[in-house]
């Protein structure tokens, strides 16, 4: 798969979460939170008004620390592929 076609296939995965309407797993949420930021560069510190929710999603992000972005993107589309593949 191109580097183009890469991106065009996580802009919609992440398309396709933003569209869902139902509520999603805390855990899942996290993942795909870790692998977003990652895949995009963010340099952004994870923030909440939470210090909990903070901690966790600065365990999220060390979880994947390793991982380029190209690796990021094909993550986050194969957890979003299997989500709603198996979700019912």
């Amino acid at each position: 798969m191109t580097s183009e076609e890469l991106n065009i296939e996580f802009l919609a995965a992440v398309d396709s979460v933003n569209e869902h309407t139902d509520a999603f797993s805390a855990d899942f949420l996290l993942r795909l939170y870790a692998y977003y930021k990652v895949a995009t560069n963010s340099q952004d510190q994870p923030t909440s008004r939470n210090p909990l929710i903070g901690a966790f999603k600065t365990n999220a992000l060390f979880q994947i620390r390793d991982l380029e972005p190209d690796q990021a993107k094909e993550h986050y589309i194969e957890v979003v592929k299997l989500y709603f593949l198996y979700r019912k």
